[in-house]
């Protein structure tokens, strides 16, 4: 595909920038794990995008989303990218998703990156997701100046807001929220055996706010791979079973709590020899948990869907935090809106003032042979105030609303200018 559009970023002809995804708004816990991308899918899509000749992308891929930021001509060729390594096909991905384009997009990634479009409101963990996601990029070589300034303000807008702002008290995640609903449905929790499955970041999250919250001693941590687990464990002090174990440990235990990264479900009914009820809470994208555990009268399963529309007494408090929140990324994402729009003509302008210069020296060469007493520095002082005004007045055009590629393309022709 030719690269024949100008980029929002400007120096290069790079496309424009697109933000593609799907998120628990419209896309149930189900259809995004359809669409959920695991470390070596992202490696791979990072890869792929490379070599198709995209110039930057980032990719995210969380519990609540799945998201891709970059460069293209069309949106479709990061579409196709998300349902090649993933088990989405594009007419799912149509019902449910949403493309947003250039200044639209920026504005999207302020808005997620600072925890205002989490699903609980003022999660702040999705910035060291996508500040991972960003590392992730650079060393696959595939983020161009744009992203790299782009990522720098949306991290710079997220420091302000968590340190200039409320929103993050309260339950700022679903661990947290997965803590408080056992807190508020179970009956002297202190006292009830709980399981945990998987001790990834959610499952770490989720282990301290039990020992926080809880008070409970009678905390069972397993994992796939168990020297994992032993490591969570080892910061608690608790116990840990092999792998080989969670049949009779799920039939001892009051809760279990399953955070794996599995692309199947891990719990079924088949594990369950119950002899008392079981609170199962999944954790998961994609769900980790067979519905069919509801087979068994046992048996309450609660989603993470369900956790995340909890309300507690904190959410007004900070839903009251939003417009001083919003104050902060509108100044943020207009200084960088302001950086990305004069980057697009800035090169224009370079090879404009460079041409005037040129004129000027042949001119002043020809003029000062021709007239006696030339005065030089009188003719540089004249001229060098003749380019700087020309040019302010092409600026000042492209700047304003008028300004477009096709201006740029004007002044390039005009003037015979190379600006590549």
């Amino acid at each position: 595909m030719k690269n024949n559009l100008k980029s929002y970023s400007g120096e290069t002809l790079e496309g424009h920038f697109y933000a593609i995804g799907l998120n628990y708004k419209k896309a149930d816990a189900e259809i995004r794990g359809h669409f959920s991308i695991d470390d070596n899918a992202k490696k791979q899509i990072l890869k792929q995008a490379k070599e198709n000749g995209i110039p930057s992308l980032t990719v995210i891929s969380t519990c609540n989303r799945t998201e891709l930021y970059g460069f293209a001509q069309h949106p479709y060729q990061l579409i196709k990218l998300l349902c090649e390594y993933t088990n989405g096909t594009v007419e799912e991905f149509e019902k449910v998703a949403y493309i947003y384009k250039n200044h639209d997009a920026v504005s999207h990634i302020f808005t997620v990156g600072t925890g205002l479009d989490s699903q609980i409101l003022g999660d702040f963990e999705i910035i060291s997701q996508l500040r991972n996601s960003f590392r992730e990029s650079k060393k696959h070589d595939i983020f161009n100046p744009f992203m790299e300034r782009l990522a720098n303000a949306v991290i710079q807008a997220s420091k302000r807001i968590k340190n200039e702002t409320k929103i993050s008290s309260g339950a700022t995640s679903v661990s947290f929220a997965a803590v408080q609903y056992i807190m508020k449905m179970v009956p002297e929790v202190s006292e009830k055996n709980i399981l945990l499955f998987g001790t990834g970041k959610i499952g770490r999250n989720t282990c301290e706010n039990l020992i926080k919250h809880t008070k409970n001693d009678h905390i069972t941590l397993i994992n796939r791979t168990k020297e994992t687990a032993e490591k969570v464990a080892g910061k608690f002090n608790l116990v840990v079973k092999d792998y080989a174990d969670i049949q009779s440990e799920i039939a001892q235990t009051d809760i279990l709590i399953v955070a794996t990264g599995a692309q199947q479900p891990t719990i079924s009914k088949e594990l369950l020899y119950l002899k008392r009820p079981l609170l199962i809470l999944d954790l998961s994208i994609p769900k980790n948990v067979s519905e069919n555990v509801l087979e068994n009268e046992l048996v309450t399963l609660v989603h993470l869907d369900e956790l995340s529309a909890l309300t507690d007494e904190t959410l007004e408090q900070r839903a009251s935090q939003l417009p001083k929140a919003r104050k902060i990324i509108s100044e943020i994402e207009k200084d960088f809106n302001k950086w990305a729009d004069n980057r697009k003509f800035a090169p224009t302008i370079r090879a404009l003032k460079l041409k005037l210069a040129e004129i000027k020296e042949g001119e002043i060469d020809y003029q000062s042979k021709k007239i006696e007493g030339f005065n030089q520095e009188q003719a540089d002082i004249i001229s060098d105030r003749l380019i700087q005004k020309i040019t302010t007045h092409f600026v000042n055009h492209l700047k304003g609303e008028e300004g477009s590629a096709e201006s740029i393309e004007l002044i390039r022709r005009v003037f015979q200018l190379e600006t590549a």
